[in-house]
């Protein structure tokens, strides 16, 4: 047995371990994964919870719900209201932690009101590695990141969904829309609209990995360096549609794609 199948099946052990679980679910790599194992494992026990909110993009909200049906979990949703919170909106560096402690705050009521023993998120070994405040959230509440605790990789994860022909295996990485205005800058539901739009706009071009950051009236674009040639080729059509959005400029990072790049400036607030 290699250490990447040793790593699965002390994931299945826990799973079985907690014996019902609920597990925040949001459609991505991480989450599609860990609620298709607990799923096998625990049946109609384990209870895959999905977020409806304005930083959730409308078109990642239909394809979790897809995947639910196609992988056979047991799916439901809960409203959140992180919007309402003065705290969030303000979009300090704390603001990821204001947002997951509302939502596991309500996954752990779904969970007591439904007889669950657990509360489990997707968060996985790399997540170690970042800028993620909402991690003290689910520390402070006692909830379970039983991949992160097993060492699970993001590419263990895609490997073994590729195993299990899980579809997410190759999904690019997603982040709320929060994550794409610079902090300090209020979070407003028709800032998250125009970076929901532009972003659905780029992958109708049939882009891959990217981003759209919201800098006011400027949208920075985010690309693989392998994609920067075909934006420029199409660079008229976008500019074009991006401001028929709102915004005045359109600009591309030349630094490309990266995870928490709005967290490069951390240091300097």
């Amino acid at each position: 047995m290699n250490q990447l199948e040793r790593k699965y099946q002390k994931l299945k052990t826990v799973l079985q371990e907690m014996g019902s679980v609920v597990i925040g679910y949001s459609g991505g790599v991480d989450s599609t994964f860990l609620a298709k194992v607990a799923t096998d494992i625990l049946g109609d026990k384990a209870l895959s919870v999905a977020a409806i909110s304005p930083s959730y993009p409308k078109h990642e909200h239909e394809e979790a719900k897809q995947f639910a049906i196609e992988l056979g979990l047991n799916f439901d949703t809960v409203n959140t209201t992180e919007m309402d919170n003065p705290d969030y909106r303000k979009n300090a560096p704390d603001r990821c932690y204001h947002c997951k402690k509302e939502l596991i705050v309500l996954m752990k009521n779904v969970a007591r009101e439904r007889g669950f023993n657990v509360v489990a998120l997707g968060a996985n070994f790399d997540d170690l590695g970042d800028y993620r405040p909402g991690q003290k959230a689910a520390e402070e509440e006692g909830i379970q990141n039983p991949m992160m605790d097993l060492e699970i990789t993001k590419d263990d994860i895609r490997a073994l969904s590729k195993q299990l022909n899980i579809s997410t295996w190759d999904k690019p990485s997603f982040a709320c829309l929060s994550s794409r205005i610079p902090y300090g800058i209020e979070i407003t539901p028709e800032k998250l609209s125009m970076v929901d739009k532009a972003e659905q706009i780029m992958r109708e071009y049939n882009f891959g990995q990217f981003r759209v950051r919201h800098h006011n009236d400027v949208a920075r674009i985010e690309l693989l360096p392998e994609d920067m040639p075909k934006l420029l080729h199409i660079r008229e059509e976008i500019v074009q549609r991006l401001k028929d959005i709102g915004y005045a400029y359109i600009a591309m990072d030349l630094l490309g794609y990266r995870t928490g790049s709005m967290n490069e400036v951390l240091d300097k607030l």
